[in-house]
C-alpha cells in the first residue's frame, strides 16, 4: 500500500502523530509524490504546533488526491494491522492490547474475536492469566490475518509509548 494512503488511516485511527507528520511528508517527496502543502509540512519541525500539523497534512492528501477513510474503515485497517503485526514478530501482545486507540467496529466475525480478545488486555491482568490470553490473541490474530481482504501489505503502526 502507498505510504500516504496507509498514512491516512493511521491518522483516523490516531496511531499517527503529529510530530512524525513532517518526516513522513519528506518521505512522500522522495517517495515521488509532490504539492505545495507536502513541500511545506516536510519542511516544518518535529515539535511545530500539531494544529498547523495536522491542517497541512490534510491539505496536502487533498492535494495529491488520497482521501481520509471513516474510522469504521480505519478501525478495521487498525485491527488487520495489529493481527499482521503480532503474527509476523512485529509487536507483542502487550503493544497489540495497548494498540487500541479508538473505539473500533468489527465488521467480520474474525475482526470480531481478535477485537474481543485484544480489548481484555489490562496492565492490572494477573502473571497467570497473561500467557492463556496470549495464546489467545495468537490465534485470533492468525484467524484474522488469514481471512483479511485488507491484505499483508498494511504496514503495522508503531508501538504507543504515550
Amino acid at each position: 500500500m502507498d505510504r500516504l494512503q496507509d498514512s491516512a488511516w493511521q491518522y483516523v485511527a490516531e496511531v499517527l502523530h503529529p510530530e512524525d507528520l513532517p518526516m513522513l511528508a519528506a518521505h512522500a517527496l522522495a517517495d515521488g509524490h509532490d504539492s505545495p502543502a507536502l513541500r511545506e509540512l516536510a519542511g516544518l519541525p518535529r515539535q511545530s504546533d500539531a494544529t498547523e500539523v495536522r491542517e497541512l497534512y490534510v491539505q496536502a492528501l487533498s492535494e495529491l488526491g488520497v482521501s481520509l477513510p471513516g474510522e469504521e474503515t480505519a478501525g478495521r485497517h487498525l485491527l488487520v494491522s495489529l493481527a499482521f503485526g503480532l503474527v509476523q514478530g512485529a509487536l507483542s501482545p502487550k503493544e497489540v492490547g495497548d494498540g487500541l486507540s479508538m473505539t473500533v467496529t468489527a465488521r467480520t466475525q474474525e475482526e470480531a474475536q481478535f477485537l474481543s480478545v485484544a480489548a481484555e488486555y489490562s496492565e492490572w491482568m494477573e502473571p497467570d492469566d497473561l500467557p492463556a490470553w496470549e495464546r489467545e490473541l495468537q490465534a485470533a490474530a492468525q484467524l484474522l490475518a488469514a481471512s483479511s481482504d485488507l491484505g499483508p501489505g498494511i504496514r503495522v503502526p508503531a508501538s504507543r509509548h504515550d
